[in-house]
């Protein structure tokens, strides 16, 4: 039996653009990998760990916005792909996932790497697929290409997301000694195309919708942004308050709401009336702040309307009325050009609060502390232009949250929020910085950082990763949020700390490394933290638990105190 329409799946991938791949190394797949990296228009890495792959493989999407395949041996192997799969399913990433496989009559025969792997990820992925296992029929070829381009194709669809394919293999696995193979010519393509647009319809009937709305709000959960989104909103909050949180990618809005994280948290009642909106309009996926949803929770009777380009309602302020079907730059282009009857003060009113926050901002980081909000508002200050910041899951998240990034900064955020695991944080940002030369900076707490150790775990160079690590040996998130902080287990058992630092896997993986003393030291190595360098750099601060939750909470009370003064 031929295994060339196996080949040829390599065939079909770069014609419909896939050009990247991820392998994972084993026997049963041999097909595949000799499909993918004996094609001349694909990129192929591989990696010994399959959870850290999938997350490679993850960032390398992300930053080439384009599908990538993943691919492994049989057995547990495809397992270990489930926590990228799962961040790639709630964050509408598109990933080709191939498992190699047994035919299905030797599935529980007590035979070697062998499960059952038909839906293997479950509701994760959006659909699952399984080859024929012969392929001496032309019928089992067409099939072989129509499922091909059918998984490509719905990975691409909006929402985009993971595909899986479960390909069952006999053996032999291997070409004959000498043995040459080709890729066919005449080969099926199948495409889709499915382009979203605001019908003038629509355009009507949202147009009478807006008639008395005098308070709107913009909320921007997370989005990759891009330069034409960006200009519309420019027209849009000089006239609407529009929050832009960290993972949005709209800091260079220069009248949009960044501290609504801060100012949001503690606020008199007669503010909370003056800030509530008569409309709420968000885009985008998750929202970090939680002082944000809580504060939007809060009203029952708002009427919300949710802007994305497909039909799945997602409500997470418990208050949706209406989901438009729009690309969002189409749909404030079209905001924007009618005529509002719009509450002057309102607008007015956020941006009071957002002027009280970052005059407190820029007094209490003008001092020179150690600590790790401290740090975190250093490297953001200092981030240079053109760079891509990928922040990990916990406290970094939320420290960059609360600081936020200027106007003038040209760099652009990324954050595994479709499920907020810290297990595939620094291999995502891996991804990244092997599929671009702009410098990727990761800032991670301990815990994500040494979980997902073997990310450095390969033969690739990283000169352009920067890593800041924020070391206080355990899990400080515990001891900042209301429940386990005052438990008697919470050190033991939810802290779990740890007395590991990062200096020996930088000597094991020849990073720079650089551990901060001091607020001086910091100071110092920040200058050529970000510079050019042949190696990846890590900057590490160690710190304690306490001194840090002293720092923060005492942070947070200046805020809480600003109508005080």
């Amino acid at each position: 039996m031929s295994n060339q329409p196996i080949y040829d799946i390599a065939e079909i991938c770069a014609r419909k653009g896939i050009i990247q791949v991820v392998l994972c190394p084993g026997s049963r797949c041999a097909p595949l990998t000799l499909a993918f990296t004996r094609h001349p228009k694909i990129r192929c890495r591989t990696f010994s760990d399959e959870r850290s792959a999938g997350f490679v493989a993850l960032g390398i999407a992300r930053q080439t916005k384009q599908a990538v395949v993943l691919v492994s041996t049989s057995g547990t192997a495809g397992y270990n792909y489930a926590p990228a799969v799962a961040e790639a399913f709630f964050s509408e990433t598109p990933l080709v996932v191939i498992t190699a496989d047994r035919p299905t009559e030797w599935i529980a025969q007590h035979d070697g790497q062998t499960i059952y792997q038909h839906n293997l990820y479950g509701k994760h992925v959006k659909n699952s697929y399984t080859l024929p296992q012969n392929y001496d029929h032309p019928d089992d070829c067409w099939h072989i290409n129509r499922i091909i381009n059918q998984a490509i194709n719905l990975a691409n669809a909006q929402p985009k997301g993971p595909v899986h394919v479960n390909a069952p293999f006999r053996e032999p696995f291997y070409p004959e000694h000498g043995e040459t193979f080709s890729y066919s010519k005449d080969i099926r393509i199948i495409d889709e195309d499915s382009p979203v647009f605001l019908a003038e319809s629509l355009k009507e009937k949202l147009t009478a919708a807006l008639e008395g709305k005098r308070k709107i709000l913009v909320v921007a959960g997370q989005h990759d942004g891009n330069p034409a989104l960006t200009d519309v909103l420019q027209t849009t909050a000089a006239n609407l308050p529009v929050i832009t949180g960290v993972l949005s990618n709209l800091h260079n809005l220069k009248k949009g709401i960044r501290y609504a994280d801060s100012f949001l948290g503690k606020i008199p009642a007669e503010t909370e009336i003056k800030l509530k909106p008569d409309l709420l309009i968000s885009f985008g996926k998750s929202v970090i702040s939680k002082n944000l949803k809580l504060f939007l929770r809060k009203f029952p009777d708002l009427e919300h309307w949710h802007i994305q380009p497909y039909t799945t309602a997602t409500d997470p302020f418990q208050n949706l009325r209406k989901t438009i079907v729009a690309d969002p730059t189409d749909f404030f282009d079209f905001l924007n050009s009618i005529r509002l009857t719009l509450s002057i003060p309102y607008a007015e009113d956020w941006k009071a609060e957002e002027n009280r926050i970052a005059q407190l901002h820029k007094h209490y980081f003008s001092q020179l502390r150690i600590s790790e909000l401290d740090l975190v508002s250093r490297v953001l200050a200092k981030l240079p232009a053109g760079c891509n910041l990928h922040l990990a899951n916990s406290m970094s998240v939320r420290y960059a949250e609360l600081i936020g990034l200027q106007p003038h900064q040209q760099v652009t955020v990324y954050s595994n929020r479709g499920t907020s695991g810290i297990d595939g944080c620094t291999s995502t940002a891996v991804g990244h910085c092997l599929s671009s030369d702009a410098l990727q900076v990761l800032i991670t707490g301990d815990l994500a950082f040494f979980y997902d150790r073997n990310a450095f775990w390969h033969s690739y160079p990283m000169a352009n990763l920067r890593v800041v690590l924020l070391n206080n040996h355990g899990g400080i998130i515990f001891k900042l949020i209301d429940g386990p902080a005052d438990l008697p287990e919470a050190d033991e058992y939810f802290v779990t700390r740890q007395p590991l630092t990062a200096k020996n896997i930088c000597a094991e993986f020849g990073f720079d490394y650089l551990p901060v003393k001091s607020a001086e030291s910091l100071r110092t190595l920040l200058e050529d933290f970000f510079m050019p360098d042949s190696k990846t750099k890590l900057l590490e601060l160690e710190s304690r638990i306490d001194l840090n939750k002293q720092v923060f909470e005492n942070f947070k009370q200046i805020l809480s105190q600003r109508h005080e003064t």
